[in-house]
């Protein structure tokens, strides 16, 4: 049934970490694509043959679809014949602790589409969402097109077909995932899913397992409340060895030769745009239910403060002490600082005065400094300044130039190591 000729121009709105490489993929394999964004930095960025993420080979990948005219950008949306939406979902801060989906950046995006649909169009929401997502993107397409029916409206024989693909890549190794990896498709319809196993298959060597799209919704919730729970565990594991003088990395290596146990490593938080905000997402929804995903983020949320604790504890030590950051990023060796427990830390060390704070992330250029930390006179150094200048250093990140400092350097310092590298 699918074809590479089954669709001839296709629209990504939002052209983020996962709209990009996306919409590159798809071009690359001779689709005619259209991406949009509100950031006219990135448009022009794009249409330049250049890209404004870091994201190993996608820079090559992006050059030569623009460079054939597979692939431009643009602010403002134009027809196709499907809709992909990878906008972003956070959550609202409030104040009683809850932390309900913010659906503001779906709802703009249903906004901006509806006027070009046409009878015949696909509308796939790629973006990580609440369960339920999928079919208040159709109501919001609705309400803006009347002269339009919809899945919820007319099922299979709906003019617009509607269904959620949560993204499920890991930074580093988009292209590659992209491709690669088993994609799970709930339509709000069985034409909804067939039609959207369509659009995959042209790119996807992975299988496409077809579903509903609240179950869809749910299974990527699940994936990364998974991890989460296993990531507690590691950063509480640590905290208790730190406690009872234990080298917590030792005893992660001894614990995993064991056939089926396998613990993660500890960290200094978690972060990204997924793990850190998606278990929410469910405990949202059924608060009463939802008590060790609800601990587990809890857990790893409070893992900054103890890193904290354990720097001005080393701080301490010195009259004036130069405190040294390696890291700003939510993982090693790429550039997203998305809810990155590191930038959150350092932010927490600048406000509290112990010291001078230097950042030390290899990834970003200083115009791409987070302003909450400019504000509080934290500057970006490269790692040869900060090991020269400063007394107490942090490893937050395990980047790979951090792993290649020769461990002579750091015997006359104070070290707090959150990764194991030391």
């Amino acid at each position: 049934m699918s074809s590479e000729n089954n669709f001839s121009t296709v629209s990504v709105i939002g052209l983020g970490y996962i709209g990009l490489p996306t919409a590159a993929v798809i071009a690359s394999r001779g689709i005619n694509v259209i991406g949009v964004d509100v950031n006219q930095h990135a448009v022009d960025t794009i249409n330049n043959g250049d890209i404004h993420i870091v994201e190993p080979d996608l820079d090559i990948v992006v050059r030569g679809v623009v460079s054939t005219g597979n692939l431009r950008a643009t602010t403002q949306p134009e027809p196709a014949e499907a809709f992909m939406v990878a906008v972003p979902t956070p959550f609202k801060h409030s104040d009683d602790g809850s932390h309900e989906a913010d659906l503001s950046y779906i709802k703009s995006a249903a906004e901006t589409i509806a006027p070009v649909l046409e009878k015949g169009n696909l509308v796939i929401l790629e973006s990580t969402s609440p369960v339920g997502a999928t079919e208040k993107l159709a109501h919001w397409l609705a309400d803006a097109r009347p002269d339009l029916t919809f899945p919820h409206q007319k099922g299979d024989s709906a003019d617009v077909k509607v269904a959620h693909c949560p993204e499920r890549v890991l930074p580093g190794y988009v292209l590659q995932e992209l491709v690669s990896n088993d994609r799970v498709i709930g339509g709000m319809s069985k034409a909804c899913s067939d039609r959207a196993v369509d659009l995959y298959k042209t790119f996807v060597r992975g299988e496409c397992v077809v579903t509903n799209a609240r179950t869809a919704e749910m299974a990527k919730l699940t994936e990364n409340s998974f991890r989460d729970v296993n990531i507690a565990f590691a950063n509480e594991l640590s905290m208790i060895c730190d406690k009872l003088k234990i080298n917590v990395w030792e005893l992660v290596k001894l614990a995993n030769r064991h056939p089926r146990v396998n613990i993660l490593n500890p960290g200094p938080g978690v972060g990204g745009h997924c793990i850190a905000v998606d278990p929410w997402f469910i405990v949202d929804s059924c608060p009463e239910e939802a008590k060790i995903i609800k601990q587990a983020r809890l857990t790893n949320d409070s893992k900054p403060f103890y890193v904290i604790d354990k720097v001005v504890e080393a701080a301490d030590q010195f009259k004036k002490p130069v405190i040294a950051c390696l890291g700003l990023a939510f993982k090693a060796d790429i550039d997203d600082l998305r809810e990155s427990p590191a930038v959150q830390i350092v932010d927490e060390l600048a406000k509290s005065s112990i010291g001078e704070v230097i950042a030390v992330e290899p990834n970003i250029s200083d115009n791409e400094m987070p302003e909450s930390l400019l504000e509080k006179g934290v500057e970006l150094q490269s790692v040869e300044q900060a090991l020269d200048k400063a007394n107490v250093i942090v490893v937050l990140v395990d980047h790979k130039e951090f792993r290649l400092i020769e461990k002579g350097v750091l015997a006359s310092k104070m070290v707090v190591d959150t990764r194991g590298i030391v």
